[in-house]
């Protein structure tokens, strides 16, 4: 197993491969990075957070040509958080709480694997999915589930911590860390795969941390 490619955005800034790529300046985010993207995908204003990260994340990969080439049923898609679709959820509750009317277009999120559903749409991949939610990102269960994948004949699974958590306070905190995995080529143990994984996780948060002090 190797990571080939790496992206990691939050609200201060967008990352690929380890290297910062741009910076936001409104609260508005999301909308700006599908703009220094150039994205032209409609459907993308009608998503969650979740699914908005996931997509931008990986056109970040996309955009330097590691996703073009694979065929469109060889790329798994493995991915998991903690607070699975909280964020959706109250809005969604409050849609109806206070409201009076809920809301299906928000109801439609309120699972966090929709965003493998967008991202299959979105790209036309047709390989396995699987979401987990966990206390905490676990390096161990991906470098797991990678080689079982790997075992049972997959070639690429596009792995993801993807997570928007609304505290007390109603703040927002929201990362996005998405991994390319080759299952089949330079292959390392589990131990040292995950070891790899968490240091790579750590250095983009240290990153995104130095660069929230701009």
């Amino acid at each position: 197993m190797k990571i080939t490619a790496s992206s990691y955005i939050t609200p201060t800034g967008a990352f690929l491969n380890g290297q910062l790529k741009f910076t936001f300046q409104s609260e508005n985010w999301l909308k700006e990075s599908y703009q220094q993207l150039e994205l032209d995908y409609p459907k993308f204003h009608k998503m969650d957070h979740l699914s908005k990260m996931t997509v931008l994340a990986t056109e970040l990969i996309q955009s330097e040509g590691s996703l073009s080439e694979l065929k469109d049923d060889e790329l798994e898609l493995l991915f998991a958080n903690t607070n699975a679709s909280q964020h959706t959820d109250m809005k969604f509750i409050e849609s109806y709480t206070q409201q009076g009317n809920p809301s299906p277009s928000l109801f439609v999120y309120t699972l966090p694997n929709i965003l493998t559903g967008e991202l299959a749409i979105r790209n036309k991949w047709y390989g396995e999915n699987t979401f987990f939610i966990a206390p905490q990102f676990d390096s161990n269960l991906f470098a797991e589930r990678l080689y079982h994948a790997s075992q049972k004949g997959g070639t690429w699974c596009l792995c993801g911590w993807v997570d928007s958590k609304v505290d007390e306070k109603n703040q927002v905190t929201e990362e996005c860390f998405l991994f390319l995995v080759a299952l089949n080529g330079n292959t390392a143990d589990r131990s040292s795969f995950a070891s790899a994984l968490n240091e790579l996780l750590t250095n983009y948060r240290k990153g995104n941390s130095g660069n929230s002090n701009r």
